[in-house]
């Protein structure tokens, strides 16, 4: 029996509204703005299922680690924190928004999209998230 802390679930961002409250997830996404009044991050990543989900990342947690280049609009970030809230954007119908509670927070660098997408699907190869745009990698 272990009394750690649970490990995270690496996931796409488009399939975090899959995930339940609580879970511990870790995830990709980029940058599409920061608000300052309350220390929250959004991201987006359009992989190949074309869904339309939202990250709004909360980063009070992490706020004194985080550098101006981790906030700057275009700049790829790797997650870890816990699910909060799944909600429909009532201002873009048929968008996701999911609340995450960072708990750790640093920049991806280089990376293959692509060959990221495969890795994250090969953890979860039964989800199908549904398609919404006509958008492909386009943050």
């Amino acid at each position: 029996m272990s009394f750690g802390p649970l490990p995270s679930q690496l996931c796409l961002l488009s399939a975090l509204p899959l995930k339940s409250i609580g879970d511990k997830v870790r995830f990709l996404g980029c940058v599409k703005a920061y608000t300052l009044s309350t220390a929250t991050l959004q991201l987006q990543h359009r992989d190949a299922s074309h869904a339309t989900v939202t990250a709004l990342v909360d980063v009070r947690l992490v706020l004194e680690r985080l550098t101006s280049d981790q906030r700057r609009t275009g700049e790829w970030v790797n997650v870890m924190g816990y699910v909060t809230a799944i909600l429909s954007d009532n201002r873009r119908p048929g968008e996701l928004l999911v609340h995450v509670q960072a708990l750790l927070l640093w920049s991806a660098g280089a990376l293959d999209i692509q060959q990221y997408q495969a890795s994250a699907q090969s953890f979860q190869p039964s989800l199908d998230v549904s398609s919404t745009d006509g958008e492909d990698n386009v943050p």
